[in-house]
């Protein structure tokens, strides 16, 4: 400090100098040259806070700061307060909205002025906003005006800011600040996509698989479901249990192909219209037919379609009839043995409209399962290879003697496990299943 400066501030009557009225003074003595920056954006290159990486910090600590400035005097006093404080920030600087909509890729904060010469005020505002994704942005003017500051703040900038009224500091504080705000903004947006999107997924499985509308105690019927999560989606496989009559009871278990809301929403209006159709006693060889229908009309594109596999039980006759629309067919557990019901397969629904042929199944004794369950569970792998679990493979889990000591409850977990270990990890699709049995059930 000058002697002269120094008796001033001794006696109280020295000011300091306005930043604006700074500028072309630091300008004219130590202008800095610009190089060549990230993607070759100009980068102010000074020594102490701005390029050079600091050697005690990892990358990933320091900050690129986007400085949208058209007056040169101003941004090389930028970089000068950011450099005496050794602030750890990589400095780009862009001379108007155009040049930032090239270079505001990767980086962590935008410092806007609000007067450049393609937008002024607010509108250069809204439209850093629109364009910087997941970067803070932070207003640095020379006007100092605490409504407009309320405005800005309020459209969604990080931190108002006024030229002259901010040092080293103060700027980095306000940078660093700025950028963990929009990181909690940005964790707190997600975290409540993540929440609704659960608590739409909880709404429609509740849809796709309801409670069964059953009264009798001749045979019990224990259900399974287990999404293939991925991004927290759900699928489209449903099933219901409806009882009609103390000795009727009719159940359904049905794929709707592909993965997603649209989806899952498809198959909770298919087992509505369904559970809709039984009730309402509409002839058996009508209501798949009718359900086919309901498909066509409210799927998205015409390229989606459903299998369904349904059974109506007789329990006074003690026999089933089963019928099929693509579906794999339900298996049999009787007399300590396993096998397929050779049901017709059928068509798919939504290909072309036929209605599936109806195959009676005689049962030869009081001790009985018949475990209904979707694609999903049998399209695994097994080993190395590409083969698939399929029906045949299922058929031999269930008739490995280690599932005897599993009780019926438990058996549709316990073979989803042993599918996923033989596919050497989880299942891929979803799977549902019904297991409804009478007396012992094997």
């Amino acid at each position: 400090m000058c002697d002269r400066c120094l008796i001033q501030d001794q006696q109280g009557t020295r000011k300091e100098p306005d930043i604006t009225s700074e500028l072309p003074r630091l300008a004219a003595v130590t202008r800095p040259h610009r190089g060549a920056g990230l993607a070759g954006s100009p980068v102010v290159p000074y020594p102490h806070g701005g390029l050079a990486r600091h050697a005690n910090l990892p990358p990933g600590e320091r900050l690129r700061v986007l400085l949208v400035e058209d007056d040169e005097g101003d941004a090389f006093l930028v970089g000068e307060l950011l450099a005496e404080t050794n602030s750890m920030i990589d400095l780009l600087v862009a001379t108007s909205l155009r040049e930032a909509r090239q270079r505001i890729s990767d980086v962590d904060c935008v410092l806007l002025d609000l007067g450049l010469p393609d937008a002024q005020g607010l509108d250069g505002l809204r439209q850093v906003l629109e364009m910087s994704s997941g970067a803070a942005v932070c207003v640095l003017t020379g006007r100092s005006d605490e409504h407009l500051g309320v405005v800005a703040v309020a459209e969604g900038a990080q931190d108002y800011l006024v030229k002259g009224q901010v040092d080293g500091v103060l700027l980095t504080r306000a940078l660093r600040y700025a950028v963990e705000r929009k990181r909690a903004d940005e964790n707190a947006r997600r975290l409540r996509e993540v929440e609704l999107r659960q608590a739409e997924s909880a709404r429609l499985e509740r849809g796709l698989l309801p409670q069964p509308l059953m009264t009798t105690d001749q045979v019990a019927v224990h259900t399974f479901y287990r999404p293939g999560r991925h991004a927290a989606l759900i699928g489209g496989d449903f099933f219901d249990v409806v009882q009609t009559h103390p000795d009727r009871l009719d159940l359904i278990v049905g794929d709707v192909c592909g993965h997603g809301v649209d989806e899952a929403a498809l198959g909770v209006e298919l087992r509505v219209a369904w559970r809709a159709l039984v009730l309402a006693r509409v002839p058996d060889d009508e209501v798949l037919p009718a359900l086919e229908q309901v498909l066509m009309s409210e799927r998205r594109l015409q390229e989606i379609f459903a299998t369904v596999a349904t059974i109506r039980l007789d329990l006074d006759a003690n026999r089933a009839t089963v019928r099929l629309a693509g579906h794999p067919p339900p298996l049999l557990l009787s007399g300590g043995r396993v096998a397929p019901v050779p049901a017709p397969g059928g068509l798919l629904l939504g290909v072309r409209p036929r209605r599936p042929i109806a195959y009676d199944l005689e049962f030869d004794t009081d001790d009985w399962s018949l475990l209904m369950y979707t694609d999903g569970l049998i399209e695994g792998r097994v080993g190395a290879g590409n083969e698939r679990l399929d029906v045949p493979g299922l058929s031999g889990l269930l008739d490995e003697p280690a599932n005897r000591s599993v009780s019926l409850p438990e058996l549709p977990a316990w073979l989803v496990g042993r599918a996923e270990r033989l596919n050497g990890g989880p299942l891929a699709d979803d799977v549902a299943m019904l297991l409804v049995s009478r007396g012992g059930g094997r």
